[in-house]
């Protein structure tokens, strides 16, 4: 499937969008409503980044406890589900005079009920598209949340400038009981994709299952570490340019969009596998020009290229279901989903820490410089790994092939 007329014909594939745009756009004006009223309330980099990215750790939990549920249970229902839960948790962090203690306790349940969304959507999103389908199916996606972290993060600039956060929070509420009813009444009911009840020692089972294979580990490392330390970076956005926060996220987000477009609609198959390395580099070299603290115009150049780089996450999705088999798809995305936030929220609490203890500029730097060491530490066991086989070394930007025995 190469026209993107076929997929938008497909049946609920623009209603599964529509849900995730409205979820997106909660999430974005809601999350830089949160670090804004956050480091207002305590003047802290630290807490304001932790706010907006930290509770994502929350989801390792969830993970560990809940995750076999994203092939268990009915997708339907836990979408809506989920989307209702942030509704309320959003609803209780606009509340006056709520303790930064509260504020904290409301985010590690959020997280925790998060954790399923990634498995159950992408798990969905593989149902409802052919094989063939995936890739420009899932680059839409992509592109979809990069329009609307564009669109939600200008409009919650422009909103907190016009209003307060806390009516901004309200806001979110609003678009996330949008997201529930556009997937209640959009999406058909769908059985569960595998058969047998969600537990703890279902999921550990298949966590360990998919962890076995070195060419899954090294696809999932690529598709955490690196990430997580540049959105590490993106975290500090409020605290080195308070009044220019909204611009530097949604000049991330156009970044994004261009790169999701270009890999899922230009890009042959033939090429794309080559290239997860050097987009991955290209990710977070923007960001050690920061060190010379640049003004806000040089920054958002340096942000929006940087951003191209998060396409990486498209090729290597594409290479984690080549290795994993159809009935564990939801939870092999929901482990990357899961994994992926629960680094970000590792890379925003090390970011924070460093910008306390040094300056933004100096964290994001350092963040950045991690983020290229971890690649090409990455490349080299992919390499390494392959010749230790017998097998012919890849190109340099290529993921490792399968291994005989998956």
């Amino acid at each position: 499937m190469r026209s993107y007329r076929t997929l938008f014909r497909t049946p609920e594939y623009t209603p599964f969008l529509l849900s995730f745009a409205a979820f997106a756009a909660a999430q974005t004006i809601g999350g830089l409503a949160l670090g804004t009223l956050v480091l207002r309330a305590t003047g802290s980099p630290f807490l304001s980044a932790v706010s907006m990215f930290g509770p994502q750790l929350a989801q390792l939990a969830g993970a560990t406890f809940l995750l076999s549920g994203a092939d268990r249970l009915p997708p339907r229902g836990i979408l809506s589900g989920i989307a209702l839960a942030f509704a309320a948790g959003t609803t209780v962090l606009a509340l006056p005079g709520l303790p930064v203690r509260a504020v904290f306790a409301v985010l590690l349940l959020q997280g925790l009920v998060a954790s399923l969304g990634g498995g159950v959507r992408g798990g969905l999103l593989n149902e409802i598209l052919t094989k063939d389908g995936y890739v420009l199916g899932r680059s839409v996606y992509n592109m979809l949340w990069g329009l609307t972290q564009t669109a939600g993060f200008a409009t919650g600039g422009t909103l907190l400038a016009l209003l307060s956060p806390r009516t901004c929070l309200l806001l979110a509420a609003g678009l996330y009981l949008l997201a529930a009813l556009v997937t209640r009444l959009g999406l058909t009911a769908r059985p569960p994709r595998s058969a047998g009840r969600p537990s703890v020692s279902a999921t550990w089972r298949t966590n360990a299952l998919l962890w076995s294979s070195r060419p899954r580990r090294l696809t999932y490392l690529g598709l955490w570490v690196p990430n997580g330390l540049v959105v590490g970076s993106d975290s500090l956005y409020v605290a080195y340019a308070p009044g220019a926060a909204g611009t530097l996220y949604a000049c991330g987000a156009l970044g994004m969009f261009v790169g999701d477009m270009a890999v899922g609609r230009l890009v042959p198959p033939s090429v794309r596998r080559r290239i997860a390395t050097p987009l991955r580099l290209l990710l977070a070299v923007p960001y050690l020009f920061f060190v010379l603290r640049p003004g806000v115009a040089l920054s958002a150049v340096a942000v929006t290229v940087a951003s191209v780089g998060f396409a990486a996450s498209l090729v290597l999705q594409e290479r984690l279901m080549s290795l994993t088999p159809d009935d564990l798809a939801g939870q092999a995305l929901g482990l990357h989903a899961t994994g992926m936030a629960a680094f970000q929220g590792v890379g925003a609490t090390l970011a924070g820490t460093l910008a306390q203890l040094t300056s933004p500029a100096t964290a994001v730097t350092l963040m950045a410089a991690g983020s290229v060491i971890t690649t090409l530490t990455l490349a080299v066991l992919g390499r390494y790994g392959k010749r230790r086989s017998g097998a012919p070394g890849p190109h340099p930007g290529a993921l490792p092939e399968p291994a005989a025995t998956d």
